[in-house]
């Protein structure tokens, strides 16, 4: 005999599925009853702790961030570019970085790179008014320019100067700037070493660099340094990150070098060098001679090197009479063009400085007066 075990008649496998389901949603409905419920309809807020007052550390920083930021600008840099169809000219914004106010007469400063390709540039003050700012000028050399804006002298808040002369490794710093574009931005951090060297976007070294572990991100560039009361020690420039973004590692330009800067740029629009009034060889032609130090060339006629005595090459018939070779300033060795230059450049025009010289075999010393040169 066949044996069935559901019926056959149309419809009847559907009603045995229902009659499953609702077995199931019964014996669920069971089991949520037997659970205990876990909401609570009298729960209220947590009362809060009294915390106490704020560690005097704590106020010292919240202190020097109030008293810095109205200080700090954002700099919008924006390329002008033409359409090469309807010849329309329009903006693009290219890049951010930070500033600061430097006097009551508004002018801004930060870093060269940050502005170095403006076809405009754009300032935000603390209070976010923005202002149209002109180039007064720029020491590429030194990764600084100065900016100026039209705003009043009561929206203006000039950060105070201090000495990066006697900082020291493990004192605290403090630096504020606008990363990836987050505007008033605080991070803390100490000094990490002093005495580094930096490459500016010329090529130049840039020499005494502060290094610190306040983290410093893309938009921090041309933000200040502080110190723990609150001065200015130095100009946030670059970092060392193969990520680009903060790796512990940040280095500013010392405040003794902005302020030697600073003032010079704004009253001639770029740096007086200070210079010997001679023209020097390149390093290349330098080592083919074999030679140690810089070759002079050429001692310019009425200048402070030609009333020292300095002597140039000459050409004769059959080769050369090498003039003086540079070998030391003030005691200090140099080995080619842009070392002399480095160590010049540690002066001012006016100063007088120690030559020391190859002269025909012999060593001299001679004393000339520095100049200016372009």
């Amino acid at each position: 005999m066949k044996r069935t075990f559901f019926s056959q008649k149309p419809g009847g496998n559907k009603s045995t599925l229902w009659v499953l389901v609702i077995i199931g949603v019964i014996l669920w409905l069971a089991f949520q009853t037997l659970q205990p419920s876990l909401l609570d309809p009298k729960a209220v807020p947590r009362a809060v702790e009294a915390r106490g007052d704020l560690a005097m550390d704590e106020k010292n920083t919240i202190e020097i961030f109030r008293s810095a930021a109205p200080s700090v600008v954002y700099i919008t840099s924006i390329a002008v570019r033409r359409n090469l169809f309807s010849l329309n000219v329009y903006e693009i914004p290219q890049g951010t970085g930070s500033g600061f106010v430097w006097d009551k007469q508004g002018r801004i400063v930060t870093n060269y790179h940050v502005i170095s390709d403006a076809g405009r540039i754009e300032v935000t003050l603390a209070d976010h008014t923005s202002w149209k700012a002109v180039l007064v000028g720029a020491a590429p050399d030194r990764d600084l320019a100065v900016l100026q804006i039209s705003a009043p002298a009561s929206k203006l808040h000039p950060l105070s100067i201090g000495d990066s002369s006697d900082l020291q490794v493990g004192q605290k710093v403090f630096a504020i700037g606008n990363p990836f574009g987050l505007d008033q931005t605080l991070t803390t951090g100490v000094v990490s070493a002093l005495g580094r060297e930096i490459k500016a976007v010329t090529g130049r070294t840039i020499h005494d660099v502060i290094q610190t572990d306040a983290a410093i991100n893309p938009g921090n560039s041309g933000g200040p340094l502080l110190d723990s009361a609150g001065r200015l020690i130095g100009v946030n420039t670059a970092i060392y990150s193969p990520s680009g973004a903060s790796s512990g590692i940040g280095f500013a330009v010392p405040v003794g070098e902005v302020n030697r800067v600073v003032p010079q740029v704004i009253r001639h629009g770029k740096v007086i060098k200070p210079g010997l009034g001679v023209t020097l060889a390149n390093k290349r032609l330098t080592s083919e001679l074999g030679l140690e130090g810089v070759l002079v060339l050429r001692v310019m006629p009425g200048s402070n090197a030609e009333k020292a005595g300095l002597q140039g090459t000459k050409q004769v018939r059959g080769g050369l009479i090498l003039g003086d070779v540079i070998q030391a300033v003030n005691g200090r060795s140099v080995a080619d063009y842009d070392s002399l230059r480095d160590e010049l450049e540690r002066y001012k025009v006016g100063d007088s400085v120690a030559l020391s010289l190859l002269r025909d075999e012999g060593r001299i010393e001679v004393a000339v007066t520095l100049e200016a040169t372009e």
